[in-house]
């Protein structure tokens, strides 16, 4: 077999996908492409402008986005609520019907309460059974977080995609969470992927980024929506997302390994009520995750068993820090029901199963025997042991 005979490889596709080629220097890193005014006429009787998302930084990304979750086209906007909320008010009018899944990140509930005003019903399921009986004539769209934010929970994403296909109903999964080295949704027979690309696309913390990915007919239509509605992605940011995106499976990697094993020290410690991550036997999706899922992510979360010592708990760490986000090289850690999922009442958080107890963690790619002894040593400061 040459090498032409086989697709690239995700590692290889980080680092070479979409790469901008610039013919008089043969650089290896795409050039930053800063202007706002493009000439017209021009070869290719196009009018490039940032907003129309056609400049070239804008296409690098979509393009190594694309080819590493195999899909036809994508759009890179400026957050990733962004690019939720495009996607949704494309593809939603007044009197459509659209099912989300119970839980979902703060920001994408918050804004599907916003999607009633404009004449959008909308619904909550956990499974993939409960999906397929909240359909109805005028549903839309079914969108599923798997892993979800923050309870980790792994929704069977080949079933989804079907009953999207059976009923026409568009199919959309935010796979912010596993990313595409670890999971491939439009593979599944999702229609439409998501990605908040501050987390782990870019992987450093720095910038702000979202990014669709689907068919050609889905992210055309899309466009059309979102040059009206100017979510764009400013070269210099598209420049960082690109070269944070080379690392991406070098650092998936590390996060998948430093995560399985805070898991399963999280599982066994006596502070500890119970751990939230589907690379466990434990969790209630195991079965799925590991039917669909190449590596189970970055990402955990768990139940201090005495939610009153919460505070102590942040305070004494020493590595980790306390902070909003998640996706980085460093780890962070934060209270769900203080940050991402505040503006949600209590009596939505319960529903959703967000106790005041929960913490969750980005498990960065440090030497785990430092996360390791920055834990033992935060539980036992705080009386946890």
């Amino acid at each position: 077999m040459t090498p032409s005979d086989h697709p690239l490889r995700p590692s290889t596709l980080c680092i070479h996908a979409g790469t901008y080629l610039d013919e008089r220097t043969d650089g290896a890193c795409s050039p930053v492409f800063p202007s706002t005014a493009f000439a017209f006429p021009n070869a290719a009787s196009e009018n490039f402008y940032p907003r129309y998302f056609n400049t070239p930084n804008q296409r690098v990304i979509e393009q190594k986005t694309a080819a590493l979750e195999q899909g036809e086209g994508a759009l890179v906007f400026g957050s990733g609520l962004a690019a939720i909320t495009t996607l949704l008010f494309t593809h939603l009018k007044p009197g459509d019907h659209a099912v989300f899944q119970t839980d979902l990140y703060g920001g994408t509930f918050l804004f599907v309460q916003e999607l009633t005003r404009f004449g959008v019903a909308v619904s909550f399921a956990g499974t993939a059974g409960e999906f397929a009986a909240s359909l109805r004539p005028e549903t839309k769209v079914l969108y599923v977080e798997s892993p979800s934010n923050p309870l980790l929970r792994v929704v069977d994403l080949a079933a989804i995609g079907q009953l999207g296909r059976e009923r026409g109903v568009l199919t959309v999964a935010d796979n912010t969470f596993a990313t595409p080295i670890n999971q491939n949704p439009l593979d599944l027979g999702i229609q439409a992927v998501i990605h908040s690309g501050t987390k782990y696309l870019n992987g450093h913390s720095d910038l702000n980024a979202g990014v669709i990915v689907s068919s050609a007919e889905v992210i055309q239509r899309t466009t059309e929506y979102a040059v009206n509605h100017g979510g764009l992605l400013d070269a210099h940011a598209c420049f960082l997302l690109e070269r944070g995106m080379k690392t991406l499976a070098l650092r998936m990697k590390q996060h998948n390994e430093n995560a399985a094993r805070l898991a399963e020290f999280l599982l066994n410690h006596p502070a500890v009520a119970a751990v939230n991550y589907p690379g466990l036997p434990c969790h209630p999706d195991h079965a799925i995750a590991a039917r669909q899922m190449r590596g189970f992510g970055g990402m955990l979360s768990f139940e201090l068993r005495d939610a009153a010592k919460l505070d102590d708990v942040l305070a004494a760490f020493r590595l980790v820090l306390p902070a909003l986000s998640l996706g980085g090289v460093e780890s962070l850690i934060c209270v769900p029901s203080r940050t991402s999922h505040r503006k949600m009442s209590r009596e939505e958080r319960q529903r959703a199963g967000i106790s005041d107890g929960l913490v969750r963690v980005s498990v960065g790619v440090e030497d785990f025997e430092d996360l390791l002894e920055d834990f033992l040593r935060a539980l036992e400061v705080a009386g946890c042991c």
